[in-house]
């Protein structure tokens, strides 16, 4: 199936990495560089059309996937499915899917922290990075342990824990359309329309994709990765971040930074955590700047 989003057509194919089906969207001249793009939680591949339009428009491959879990996506069942090592090596399945060595990442929110990871796992596969409003692992995980003031922004993450309740309380026929006018409440004002907000909800209403998308933060906490042999990240990186982001403390940033050989950080003083919503114009343009430098 084929779409045009704002001039740019994209086709929707369904492509078998690390032994699951993720479906994806794809756009950009087929010997361009290649871009993963990569959403966060909760949304879907849409969540990066603005970069996939950008990216294809500057003569980038992109490939946006909506990842394991959700939408139309495979959803594998257990926890042990969702550990962050093998959200990584999906990453590095799409890049051999496309016959590429190595291809350049961006990724928000949960898309970020897989981006992070495949980084300073797999840095022979990647080639820049771009992560937006999260920080690098390492320093999340001291941040939670040891600042007060983390620690009760991310109260969300142990109240998702219990089998089944974050389900009825977000996903459930009922409850999903306040759950979806509590997240755009959460980014500016106009953010997020109506025809998005109505397109999450169907996202959400495939089968199994709320227990897949809460499955990610349930394997963060029982599931931990081993300790990583080098932290440093060893390939460039830009780090975009809104400074209203209600859910992670910008005093993260500077440390993650800290933690790269070669990095620029962008400021977005008036967005939230959805800066990509907030700020689709000039986010774009950021990243086919970095992406081309």
């Amino acid at each position: 199936m084929r779409e045009v989003i704002d001039g740019v057509e994209v086709e929707h194919r369904d492509l078998l990495t690390n032994g699951i089906r993720l479906h994806c969207v794809i756009a950009g001249p087929g010997d361009g560089p290649l871009v993963v793009a990569l959403h966060g939680f909760p949304e879907f591949w849409r969540g990066m059309s603005g970069v996939v339009v950008a990216l294809a428009r500057a003569g980038y491959r992109v490939v946006a996937p909506d990842q394991r879990g959700y939408n139309l996506s495979e959803k594998p069942r257990g926890i042990d499915a969702y550990r962050i090592e093998e959200l990584a090596a999906d990453v590095v399945g799409l890049i051999d899917a496309f016959g590429r060595d190595r291809a350049d990442i961006v990724g928000h929110d949960w898309g970020a922290a897989v981006a992070w990871w495949t980084a300073l796992t797999h840095a022979d596969r990647v080639r820049r990075m771009v992560v937006i409003n999260v920080p690098h692992p390492s320093v999340f995980a001291k941040e939670v342990r040891t600042n007060r003031r983390q620690t009760r922004k991310s109260w969300y993450i142990f109240a998702i824990q219990p089998a089944a309740v974050a389900e009825r309380v977000a996903f459930s026929r009922r409850t999903r359309p306040r759950f979806a006018r509590l997240i755009a409440g959460t980014a500016n004002p106009g953010s997020f329309d109506e025809p998005y907000l109505a397109q999450l909800q169907q996202a959400w209403a495939q089968p199994g994709a709320a227990t897949g998308m809460l499955n990610w933060y349930r394997a963060s906490v029982r599931r931990r990765p081993g300790r990583l042999a080098d932290k440093r990240v060893h390939v460039p990186t830009m780090i975009i971040w809104g400074r209203n982001d209600m859910a992670l403390s910008d005093t993260m940033v500077q440390p993650s930074a800290d933690l790269c050989d070669d990095v620029r950080v962008e400021w977005f003083d008036n967005a939230t955590h959805w800066v990509l919503h907030d700020e689709p114009e000039r986010t774009s343009a950021l990243i086919v700047d970095f992406m081309s430098s």
